[in-house]
């Protein structure tokens, strides 16, 4: 089985029905299982923005407090489900939601990644130091990965799906005897 199919199912029979309008997007990778699910509407936050309705910062106002709200409400059966979770996946688990199209992320692991850069690669990340667009080659590091991230979603999301289709045909093949 998919490894997000099973966390899919996993999740859909611990969750509250009422706490998102559909089933969570679910994400992992070899730390952490992601949970995003998208919170019901508020009444406030439909409401038209302009010269009838409210204004774009009274909006935003809602949205941030129903997302604070909905935190506060659900941390303690969040962090059960969260630790039974890890204990079974043995990765972290991190919480997000999509509130009248925003993402809000309330946690996230962040994870040290070493790698080696020769000078070229390392004037690049100081650059971004530099102009103020990182505070640290770490930073500018992550800067690039997600920008590089943003440009080629196409392309990786076609790169996982092979990858997906090795594994399933690795495991379909025969066993391997030592």
């Amino acid at each position: 089985m998919d490894a997000v199919a099973q966390l899919r199912g996993w999740f859909a029979d611990r969750l509250p029905d009422e706490w998102f309008t559909g089933p969570p997007e679910i994400s992992l990778d070899r730390e952490e299982i992601t949970v995003i699910g998208t919170l019901p509407p508020t009444a406030v936050a439909e409401g038209a923005v302009g010269a009838d309705g409210i204004g774009e910062l009274e909006r935003a106002a809602v949205i941030s407090g129903y997302v604070e709200r909905f935190r506060e409400e659900t941390r303690e059966r969040r962090i059960d489900i969260a630790r039974e979770a890890e204990h079974r996946f043995r990765r972290k688990v991190s919480w997000g939601v999509v509130a009248e199209g925003d993402r809000v992320m309330f946690t996230t692991l962040s994870v040290p990644v070493m790698t080696r850069l020769r000078q070229p690669e390392r004037q690049v990340l100081d650059t971004l130091v530099a102009a103020g667009v990182a505070r640290s080659r770490s930073d500018a590091l992550a800067w690039c990965v997600r920008l590089v991230g943003r440009h080629t979603d196409t392309w990786l999301a076609d790169l996982r799906d092979a990858l997906q289709h090795v594994d399933r045909v690795r495991a379909s093949g025969p066993d391997v005897l030592d």
